[in-house]
């Protein structure tokens, strides 16, 4: 017998050729006894402070060439790089250390499928939200004769849109790089599609370049709380802090939209619950 069909009758005597790890617990005060937890956390604040120094860094920049030399800077399509591009390197550092989330909303999101627990989840976005103020703030130490003047990379709504044209804009980018961390990360498409090798990191990457193409023109291209949060702090302008909710409320709206989309419809979560439950004798 072929191997190709041993593997085959493997399959169907098992059901299936991949194992969904178990949920993480609600809360699990046992991980903060562990020095993976904590490395985890260190490993997040240093990649989002890498991350905003880099991308807000090539923001300034831009804007500075670019107001001496209406040619000149890297464009919108250069910030879409900076931002994509960082994000594939983190990503790939970090993702055997602390998952490489580098983003509250894609923490809230794995939280809400049970891919981490609460304490764990709390404890990432503290250490991204500090990175993030310490990435801006190095770019502010380097670069501060530009940065207030060219309005410190931090987020807003920009003029000739809503307030919920933008809140829409960041519910649907989010949507879209969450979206991607669950489909690249999903242990059944790794399985399946084992002849195809995808290097998670990069899908990712390119979820955000993307996202910032669309998205630049309306609101600077939030989709990471962390990201407006380390701007706003350090720039620390009225117009900023106003419109600063829809940079929390869009990406974790969009992240709850993702998870439950991946889990419920394309993972089918409820219907094989229900069908657990009712395949049960003693039910």
């Amino acid at each position: 017998m072929s191997k190709e069909v041993i593997e085959e009758g493997q399959v169907q005597q098992h059901g299936k050729d991949y194992v969904d790890p178990p949920p993480a617990p609600l809360l699990d005060f046992a991980e903060l006894k562990l020095w993976s937890f904590y490395r985890a956390l260190i490993a997040e604040f240093i990649a989002t402070l890498l991350f905003l120094y880099v991308t807000v860094a090539t923001v300034i920049g831009h804007k500075k060439l670019n107001g001496a030399d209406k040619c000149d800077g890297v464009g919108i399509l250069g910030i879409a790089w900076a931002f994509g591009g960082m994000i594939f390197v983190l990503v790939y550092c970090t993702a055997g250390i602390s998952g490489g989330h580098i983003n509250p909303a894609v923490t809230f999101g794995l939280f809400l499928a049970r891919k981490v627990s609460l304490t764990r989840a709390i404890a990432y976005i503290i250490s991204q939200s500090l990175g993030a103020i310490c990435g801006v703030g190095l770019v502010k130490a380097f670069m501060k004769s530009y940065y207030n003047s060219l309005g410190g990379g931090a987020n807003s709504v920009n003029s000739g849109y809503s307030n919920g044209t933008a809140l829409g804009a960041e519910i649907i980018g989010t949507f879209v790089l969450v979206y991607t961390v669950f489909s690249a990360t999903d242990p059944k498409r790794s399985a399946r599609d084992s002849h195809v090798p995808v290097l998670a990191p990069l899908p990712i990457g390119f979820a955000v370049f993307m996202v910032h193409l669309a998205t630049i023109p309306i609101t600077g291209t939030g989709i990471n709380p962390a990201r407006s949060f380390g701007a706003a702090v350090i720039y620390n302008n009225d117009k900023v802090w106003d419109d600063h909710w829809i940079f929390w409320v869009g990406p974790f709206v969009g992240a709850l939209a993702a998870a439950a989309y991946h889990q419920y419809i394309l993972r089918a979560a409820a219907i094989k619950a229900l069908g657990s439950f009712r395949s049960n004798p003693t039910n």
